[in-house]
């Protein structure tokens, strides 16, 4: 199996990287046609990259405003001695939970969390204060949404 620093330093890798960026449904002869290679060595190198888990997956981007959900919070919890996987898991179950990161300092877990409506953030929050602290920051505004991580630079070109 191919080293992923080997995949990544592939010229027409990163470009195919690239043109997935731009649209991830676009056909793979399309794809082929953008790198100027065929359609069999392209689905190759795709599934080479998926093996490898540099793509880990097509996702689709749903917009939780226009679901029902217009309030974004990010919590951070702090556990109580011997209650820090009891966290972990909870945060699984909860549907609301969208991400839950454990991290260095003080507060083990942030977790960014979807709510129909603020009244609603107590429910939440009571559920985690069983295990630990938390501490909440409402979202006002996102001037950076969600993207995916820079690319190598090609050699010979510049972004």
């Amino acid at each position: 199996m191919p080293q992923i620093s080997n995949l990544v330093s592939d010229p027409r890798n990163v470009a195919l990287l690239q043109a997935l960026q731009e649209d991830p449904r676009q056909p793979v002869t399309k794809l082929a046609a953008s790198i100027g290679m065929s359609a069999p060595a392209v689905k190759e190198r795709l599934s080479r990259l998926e093996e490898t888990g540099v793509i880990r997956g097509y996702r689709l981007d749903l917009d939780p405003k226009a679901l029902g959900w217009p309030i974004t919070a990010y919590v951070r919890v702090r556990p109580v001695p011997g209650q820090l996987s009891k966290i972990a898991e909870l945060a699984q179950k909860m549907p609301q939970v969208v991400e839950c990161h454990r991290v260095t300092g003080e507060d083990c877990f942030i977790m960014k969390v979807h709510l129909d409506a603020l009244e609603n953030l107590d429910l939440i929050l009571d559920r985690f204060l069983r295990y630990g602290q938390t501490t909440t920051s409402i979202v006002q505004s996102t001037p950076v949404p969600l993207r995916a991580p820079p690319l190598p630079a090609i050699k010979g070109k510049t972004r």
